[in-house]
């Protein structure tokens, strides 16, 4: 199965089992290692919907999912009838994506309802607004907007409103810090979450929820995950206990680059790989197939 593969990109595809970190900067054809082990894995035996892809973009699961049924090729035409299941595939996308589907089966083991509604930034700053005024927070100590930027970074280093205060520094910190926990109860009142919820709150669920972090772990025998740089600490504590069960993580990403510093994305967490997952193989892809000679 080599179809152009370099050695270090074939010897990626080709290793089946086991925690594997491939550090590939850009031009290195790492999304195309992603999408040939997966299919490397379905051809071995690995039933298709056993298998987890987990990207950062919808763009980029949906061009994944391309990819990967251009290499399985065709499945085997039977005539279907209405109602029938749709043939088994590899389950491919985003962390937000996938943290609904765990919530949606899930949520009322946290005090949600099973329809929570999810609040867009509209839904988000007027509750702020709501918040900070019960609290007769001036809009010149704190605007919704501020506030709310609070709010997503704590949520996105996995950090509750109880621990919140510890964290604050600023005058503005430790008044967003109070709010928060006012925040967070309103929107739970609601029957809602917001968007950075859908990653606290999944973490929240595996762990003081052990059945849970079994049933979903089990649903998998591979998880693997691109731009692993760009993980947040709550994304990296949701990959951990995804895989902990199997250990069958693969994690590819570029240890020199991080787009996401604004969301809490920890590059620490690709340095640290090794030590995290200690069997771990580290494979390197040194080719740049974007650079051109002169």
């Amino acid at each position: 199965m080599s179809n152009g593969l370099n050695p270090e990109q074939l010897e990626a595809v080709q290793t089946l089992s086991g925690p594997m970190l491939v550090l590939a900067g850009a031009g290195s054809g790492k999304t195309r290692v992603v999408t040939f082990r997966i299919a490397n894995l379905i051809r071995n035996g690995t039933a298709p919907d056993r298998i987890l892809a987990v990207t950062f973009t919808n763009k980029a699961a949906r061009e994944m999912r391309e990819r990967i049924g251009q290499l399985v090729g065709p499945q085997k035409k039977v005539k279907r009838r209405r109602g029938d299941p749709l043939p088994p595939a590899p389950v491919v996308g985003t962390f937000h994506a996938n943290c609904v589907q765990i919530l949606r089966r899930h949520a009322t083991r946290l005090g949600y309802p099973e329809r929570f509604a999810i609040y867009d930034r509209g839904d988000q700053e007027s509750k702020a607004r709501e918040v900070l005024r019960q609290l007769r927070v001036h809009t010149g100590m704190l605007k919704p907007g501020d506030f709310l930027f609070h709010v997503s970074r704590w949520k996105n280093s996995g950090v509750s409103p109880d621990q919140a205060p510890e964290t604050a520094r600023s005058d503005a910190e430790h008044v967003a810090a109070s709010a928060y926990r006012r925040y967070q109860e309103a929107i739970k009142l609601a029957g809602a979450m917001d968007f950075d919820d859908l990653l606290l709150q999944t973490e929240a669920l595996f762990r003081q929820h052990g059945d849970v972090r079994e049933e979903e772990s089990g649903r998998f025998d591979h998880v693997l995950v691109d731009e692993y740089q760009d993980t947040n600490q709550t994304q990296y504590e949701i990959i951990r206990h995804l895989a902990g069960r199997h250990r069958n993580l693969c994690v590819v990403g570029d240890d020199d680059q991080s787009i996401y510093g604004w969301r809490g994305a920890e590059v620490q967490h690709i340095l640290n790989f090794k030590n995290d997952w200690q069997e771990a193989k580290v494979i390197r892809l040194e080719a740049n197939y974007r650079s051109t000679t002169r």
